[in-house]
């Protein structure tokens, strides 16, 4: 009972809680459907309860928050139909609409009694939130713009936004690594969250460092372990859409699921189920570009082949020709040296017969000029001073002559001249 003090009505604090709880008790006997973001699940182990912190943002701010419980055998009921549902257990960071008494207890004060909690409606919370996203990127008309980029000849260079101890990444690992034609892949991780609230800017801080310094790598790869879709719902999120979607050069994701596509995977260069497929893709984009140049050498090397057998089979044809034309011009040759050795030796013998003659007639001739025989026929050669007097008038009266005869020489003195 209320104590009465100086005309003054005082109640104990425990009495003001009663009359609360129990005003609250008459005024909320329902169950009421609620529709909150869970904040923080809260789950101990040891004992298996849960207790929720709820809260309602307007324009990004709390503008209500409240605590809950949740029992172990609610919980274990309501996880099981979220994994079912889902493929994800119940976890922090979500929109839910649940089922909750409400009630006021004098010690641990006012909560929600959970229940309940519709994981049809977490579906319908992710699914409004991928529309608006699409719909905001579309609208901004850069939906596909890393589509339109060029993809590197040879996506050699990686930076790689992903955890270090994931599941999916040693997969990836494996793959590009141990891949038998021994293609060699270059890559740098930058470690982020890849789940939950927390993971949307912790993606977008990494892609902003890689911003940085883009002309040191090929694209970008995302990769993630297998998750249901209330783990995918940071991927639907417009401000990390829309980081991916300006990136400056291509972003690829491999994610881990295979159904239901997010709006990060829809606006990325490529995407893949999983981070094997993604290693799949990035092999390809190598055969692509190795087995054209295989191909390219061997149509050179056949090409080649054909070229030296076809020039061997020309110089053999060449040589046998050359064979067969020389052994014709020699004969050709052979034949005009016999005869011109055989007109050359009529030749000779004819001119040697020509010379013989003309040198028997010279020697006749010479026989026939010969001053002896002039002198024995008659002629004398008179000379003065030893020589041969030609003329009259080179001789003098006084002058001693010389008349040489055949059989001998007659010296005189001219006495008259006529």
């Amino acid at each position: 009972m209320p104590e009465v003090i100086d005309n003054k009505t005082i109640f104990s604090l425990l009495e003001v809680s009663r009359s609360i709880q129990k005003t609250i008790a008459e005024r909320y006997r329902s169950l009421y459907w609620i529709k909150a973001e869970m904040n923080k699940l809260n789950h101990y182990t040891h004992s298996g309860h849960c207790y929720p912190e709820l809260v309602e943002k307007k324009e990004g701010k709390v503008v209500a928050e409240m605590r809950s419980i949740l029992w172990k055998t609610d919980y274990q009921r309501i996880n099981e139909q979220f994994r079912k549902l889902l493929n994800e257990p119940l976890r922090d960071g979500i929109t839910i609409l649940f089922q909750a008494g409400i009630s006021y207890d004098p010690l641990y004060g006012f909560s929600l009694k959970i229940v309940d909690i519709d994981p049809t409606f977490v579906l319908g919370e992710l699914e409004r939130e991928k529309r608006e996203s699409i719909q905001k990127l579309q609208a901004e008309g850069i939906f596909r713009a890393n589509k339109t980029l060029p993809f590197p000849l040879l996506p050699k260079r990686l930076a790689i936004v992903s955890v270090e101890t994931s599941k999916g990444l040693s997969d990836f690992f494996k793959i590009i690594q141990r891949n038998p034609w021994k293609y060699k892949f270059e890559y740098t991780l930058f470690p982020a969250l890849l789940q939950g609230d927390k993971s949307i800017p912790s993606i977008i801080r990494q892609l902003a460092n890689i911003a940085e310094k883009t002309d040191e790598f090929d694209a970008v790869a995302i990769i993630r372990g297998g998750g249901g879709e209330v783990g995918l719902s940071s991927y639907n999120n417009y401000q990390l859409a829309k980081a991916i979607a300006i990136f400056p050069i291509p972003v690829i994701t491999g994610i881990g699921h295979s159904t239901n596509e997010t709006v990060s995977e829809m606006v990325a260069y490529q995407n893949a189920i999983t981070p094997s497929e993604l290693a799949d893709f990035l092999i390809q984009k190598f055969h692509q570009f190795a087995i054209p140049v295989d191909e390219a050498q061997n149509r050179i090397i056949q090409a080649s082949k054909s070229l030296f057998e076809k020039e061997d089979r020309l110089l053999a044809q060449y040589s046998q020709s050359i064979s067969w034309n020389s052994k014709a011009i020699l004969a050709t040759e052979d034949h005009k040296l016999t005869t011109l050795t055989n007109h050359l030796q009529l030749f000779c013998r004819q001119l040697l017969k020509d010379r013989k003659a003309d040198l028997n007639s010279i020697q006749r001739l010479l026989q026939l000029a010969d001053p002896k025989q002039l002198l024995k026929k008659g002629f004398s050669i008179t000379k003065i001073n030893g020589h041969a007097v030609t003329k009259g008038i080179s001789v003098k009266v006084g002058d001693e002559i010389e008349t040489i005869l055949y059989d001998g020489t007659v010296y005189s003195k001219v006495m008259k001249k006529l």
